[in-house]
């Protein structure tokens, strides 16, 4: 009888050829996806994109006559979006990279096309197509997914303007996901996308790309913050906030000193955190160091060297003789009221002395992927009233940092924050006193805040009622 070994051997050898193919398409981001195989994915039918294109440079939306292409399967469009200044000298790069595995209709330069003229223009024509009965551009538009690739101010702005998609009843918001191209990347973190941009690069925005057509989703809360100060002040704000008309203002909350007759209204939404003190204005000095100086700012390392050299000078970690260093107590200046979960009563939360710092946070990461507020036992948590905190839970974690100190040990777990509380609803109200200025931020844009000792000046806080849909990296 004949023996079986050459059937084995040929076996053998077409599990090893398998394996070293395997091995061929692994990079150090996972299993790498042929080339064409995710280009045909991922790019839209050509005449649908170039009228996506010209509707957004002639800002107006038409359905051109384009030549269609033949009837085929629409799988999983993805269009990015690149803040090309982020990532260091990797954005230039970055970009193109992006176009050759797409197209370069698919790829917006933030410098070029701002995403609310993406949303207005861009897939504004893919519903026009769609509503003159082609089949193509609707299913382009129902499977659209969205990737950013910057740090967290610009998801933030991607999705809030998104966000603009619900409010006008144009279902349903593109999932997004996310390539770290920032300093902190906690939205990044928070999802599964990482913390930095990886060294092997090219092939994991592959493996990204790929990973973005399959992945499943979760909801992320943002909320919408309001400012109320006196008329006559000039206010530089971030990009994220915009001065907007006076509001009716909520008359349930009492409050310590007067009202305005004329105030001026801002207004703007956060995803990760805002938070009011001396982080605010290490992080406000920072930023306009880097305006001025952008030699300086080569990447997230020499950043993070920068920024913590600043803290020091600040006075974060020394503060500086003063004639009342009480001063430095926000308690001085804030009036903190909150609206627990499941209540529609204002209460007064006492702020404690010592705290220089106040931080309402959404996410789990904070400043480079820590978590500030903890994960709490059981029974502390009863005794507080708190319950487990999630990025969907339509509540956001209060609490104080005392000085740069108190703020590294709690980075390193070694001791917790001062937590203050959980709310589904803010209002802080600030009176100048000796204090002519504030410093506030969300979500890493900072701002000066003017105060007035007679007039109050107004931060309300409340969930906006549209969750983001984000992709799970990971």
């Amino acid at each position: 009888m004949e023996s079986p070994a050459p059937e084995t051997t040929v076996n053998t050898m077409a599990v090893r050829r398998s394996w070293v193919d395997s091995m061929k398409r692994c990079s150090l981001s996972g299993i790498s996806i042929p080339k064409e195989e995710l280009k045909k994915r991922i790019t839209m039918p050509e005449y649908l994109r170039v009228a996506m294109r010209y509707s957004i440079s002639s800002k107006d939306i038409v359905a051109c006559d384009c030549e269609k292409s033949p009837v085929g399967e629409v799988e999983c469009p993805v269009v990015v979006f690149i803040n090309s200044k982020s990532g260091g000298r990797h954005g230039p790069d970055l970009m193109a990279r992006l176009q050759d595995l797409m197209g370069q209709e698919q790829v917006f330069d933030l410098q070029d096309v701002r995403p609310h003229e993406f949303v207005e223009y861009g897939l504004g024509c893919l519903e026009k197509f769609a509503a003159n009965g082609d089949n193509r551009a609707k299913e382009t538009r129902e499977k659209l997914r969205i990737v950013v690739a910057g740090g967290d101010g610009t998801v933030g702005w991607v999705l809030g303007c998104l966000g603009e998609l619900h409010k006008e009843g144009r279902n349903p918001v593109p999932p997004t996901a996310i390539i770290p191209l920032g300093t902190g990347n906690d939205l990044s973190r928070s999802f599964g996308w990482g913390g930095s941009f990886p060294f092997s690069w090219r092939a994991a925005i592959k493996n990204t790309l790929d990973k973005a057509t399959r992945a499943p989703t979760s909801y992320l809360d943002s909320w919408k913050l309001l400012i109320s100060m006196p008329s006559g002040e000039n206010l530089d704000t971030p990009h994220s906030l915009k001065q907007t008309e006076e509001v009716i203002f909520d008359q349930d909350v009492e409050i310590k000193g007067k009202l305005a007759e004329k105030v001026s209204c801002y207004q703007g939404v956060f995803y990760n955190y805002f938070s009011i003190g001396m982080d605010a204005q290490v992080a406000y000095g920072f930023h306009h160091l880097r305006n001025e100086k952008p030699y300086l700012a080569q990447g997230p390392i020499s950043n993070k060297i920068i920024y913590s050299g600043y803290s020091c000078k600040q006075g974060w970690f020394f503060t500086p003789c003063m004639a009342d260093p009480g001063l430095r107590g926000l308690k001085n200046i804030l009036r903190l009221h909150v609206k627990r979960q499941n209540s529609s009563e204002w209460e007064l939360v006492p702020i404690p002395s010592s705290v220089r710092s106040i931080v309402a946070l959404n996410l789990h990461s904070y400043a480079s992927g820590r978590n500030p507020w903890g994960k709490l036992k059981p029974d502390y948590m009863e005794k507080k009233g708190f319950v487990e905190a999630h990025a969907d839970d339509g509540l956001l974690e209060v609490f104080g940092f005392k000085h740069g100190w108190h703020a590294s040990f709690v980075m390193v777990e070694l001791i917790s924050a001062k937590h203050i509380a959980q709310a589904a609803a803010i209002r802080f109200e600030l009176r100048g006193g000796a204090w002519k200025k504030a410093f506030m931020q969300m979500d890493g844009e900072p701002w000066k805040q003017p105060l007035k000792n007679e007039f109050s000046t107004f931060v309300d806080i409340e969930r906006v009622p549209f969750r983001s849909v984000m992709i799970n990296g990971g």
